[in-house]
């Protein structure tokens, strides 16, 4: 299979490329990541990495680098609702290990899981810049937050319910 941005994510690509100096393309390099994951599934495969090295004319390494380095790139297939939860201090004091324990005993998952059919996947993160409303987590773009068993049981529900009003 080959690794293609369409012509409308092509075009963003240059655009961003554009915002650098010659021979700093590189610079670009999170933001294109960005929107591979978008464009190839929600995660970042080896040839998808490959592809925004050759686009970016640096080194794959330097790709794999990044994209294991931070949360937000997912460098294996995830579920259409993924769980980041935060696990940084204050969160942590608040609960977090109480929530994340019983997220996977909920789904039935580990860390870095995704259910059978592909609609949860749960990963812990550092800090979201919430402190004030720990434990919390992020879903998609939302953040929810004061975490309680029973928030995470309606936040599955929601979630599968859109699921099927979506299929």
């Amino acid at each position: 299979m080959v690794i293609q941005f369409s012509e409308q994510k092509l075009a963003k690509v240059s655009e961003i490329i554009a915002r650098y100096p010659e021979g700093k393309q590189k610079s670009a390099l999170l933001p294109v990541l960005h929107l591979a994951q978008e464009e190839f599934g929600g995660w970042l495969s080896a040839k998808t990495m490959d592809y925004v090295a050759e686009l970016l004319s640096i080194t794959p390494i330097e790709v794999y680098e990044v994209a294991t380095f931070y949360s937000m790139y997912n460098t294996k297939p995830v579920g259409k609702y993924m769980f980041e939860v935060c696990q940084t201090g204050p969160c942590m004091v608040s609960g977090c290990d109480d929530i994340i324990a019983y997220i996977s005993e909920k789904l039935n998952i580990k860390l870095g899981e995704t259910t059978p059919d592909g609609l949860f996947t749960l990963k812990t993160v550092e800090c979201l810049g919430a402190c004030g409303y720990a434990p919390m987590m992020q879903l998609g773009k939302h953040y929810r937050e004061h975490l309680t068993k029973e928030k995470v049981d309606a936040i599955i529900e929601e979630c599968k319910n859109n699921a099927n009003v979506n299929n």
